[in-house]
């Protein structure tokens, strides 16, 4: 009985501490400037920390580029992707298994790895400073081919049997029946596609100068040279770069856990 007690209660106390820092940045961003690195409950709100931000900053043409690209590169990579785990799992062919052992090796790559010769890919391709290289080499991702494998795997092949007798091919299978049915881990998948696109800094850092195709991070970013001084800004730019990120797991939370019980992850 005391260790049933315990775990509630140290869960409870991990989850101030990782809650903690965030409502920090919260309150910070909205204290005055003076106040920032006070202790305690602000004695003044303000929005002028966010009003700066928002109308003196491009702040809302880098969340429009972030947005742009995480939203492309999340429904082009689930569509690719969904084909792409499908084929792993429903057809026979020679080399299947080699094919998906090399798409999985490939989770032993890090970006900092391939960046210089994928830069140079990108550049031989005239990809520099265009949205097109900051999209195409972001849609490739091993684990959500794997994910939606496992999940393949676990669907009845009765159903596909089924559509076979009434005539239907391999795409009219995946279209009309496999693909309805994978709107769980497909929900899942674009909830991490999107914070993984909408947080990234190293890839958009290496292959932009255009101001004007800045992403959100890169935004936050220059702000800490060009504001080195004005904390209360930089901590007003992060909650607003952190609102979409809240807003879409919340949102996908529950998919996303789903999803993960389903293709027997742990």
């Amino acid at each position: 009985m005391t260790r049933i007690r315990i775990v509630p209660i140290l869960a409870h106390v991990l989850a101030i501490i990782a809650v903690a820092p965030l409502l920090w940045i919260l309150i910070s961003a909205l204290r005055p400037a003076e106040d920032v690195f006070s202790f305690g409950w602000p004695r003044h709100w303000t929005l002028s920390n966010l009003q700066y931000v928002l109308l003196k900053i491009p702040m809302p043409r880098f969340m429009l580029n972030s947005a742009i690209v995480s939203v492309t590169v999340t429904v082009i990579a689930l569509f690719f992707h969904s084909m792409a785990a499908y084929a792993l799992a429903r057809l026979r062919f020679p080399g299947r298994g080699i094919i998906f052992s090399g798409i999985m090796s490939t989770l032993l790559v890090s970006l900092p790895v391939i960046l210089v010769p994928l830069f140079l890919v990108a550049k031989q391709l005239g990809l520099l400073d265009s949205y097109a290289g900051l999209i195409v080499p972001s849609i490739f991702h091993a684990f959500g081919i794997f994910l939606l494998r496992q999940y393949y795997l676990n669907i009845p092949r009765e159903l596909e049997e089924a559509a076979d007798l009434d005539g239907c091919g391999y795409w009219r299978r995946y279209w009309s029946v496999i693909l309805p049915l994978s709107r769980p881990v497909l929900a899942s998948l674009s909830v991490l596609f999107f914070l993984a696109n909408w947080n990234a800094f190293l890839w958009p850092l290496t292959i932009t100068r255009n101001p004007d195709l800045r992403v959100i991070q890169l935004g936050v970013s220059g702000m800490q040279g060009q504001y080195a001084s004005a904390w209360n800004l930089i901590l007003a730019a992060a909650v607003i770069a952190a609102i979409p990120t809240v807003v879409v797991f919340v949102a996908g939370q529950r998919r996303l856990v789903d999803a993960m019980k389903t293709t027997g992850l742990k």
